[in-house]
C-alpha cells in the first residue's frame, strides 16, 4: 500500500531490520495478544521511533555542523518525545486483542524494507 503512495523513508541498521522481521514473524506465529508479545512489540516499536526520530532530527542538524549546544537541545526535546510516545505507546499496546496485533505487526512488515541494490 505504501508503495503506491509518496512516502517518505529513514534508514534502519540491518541488524535491527533483521531483528524486526523475526520479532514479527514469531509474533505472529504465535498469534496471541499477551503479556510478552506486547513487551515485545513495545520494545520493536520504541526502537524504531528511536531510529526515525534520530534520523528526522538530529541528522540533518549534523549535516548542517549544528554546535554542541544545538544538538544537546535538539537531543532533550528528542527524548521528551520519545518520552511520551513511550508511555501512549505502551497504554495502547496494553488493550490489544489477537486481530489488532496481527494488524500492528502486519503494518511493521509494510514499513521495513531491504536496501536497494546499485
Amino acid at each position: 500500500m505504501l508503495k503506491q503512495q509518496s512516502h517518505i523513508v529513514a534508514p534502519i541498521p540491518d541488524e535491527l531490520r533483521t531483528r524486526a522481521l523475526y520479532t514479527v514473524s514469531e509474533l505472529k506465529t504465535r498469534g496471541k495478544a499477551d503479556k510478552e508479545a506486547i513487551d515485545k512489540l513495545h520494545n520493536l516499536i520504541v526502537e524504531l521511533t528511536e531510529h526515525g526520530l534520530d534520523f528526522f532530527f538530529l541528522e540533518p542538524l549534523r549535516r548542517l555542523n549544528a554546535g554542541s549546544m544545538t544538538m544537546s537541545m535538539a537531543k532533550v526535546g528528542i527524548g521528551s518525545m520519545l518520552k511520551g510516545s513511550k508511555m501512549v505507546v505502551h497504554k495502547v499496546l496494553k488493550k490489544l486483542n489477537d486481530r489488532s496485533l496481527t494488524s500492528i505487526l502486519e503494518f511493521i512488515e509494510e514499513i521495513i524494507h531491504e536496501p536497494e541494490a546499485q
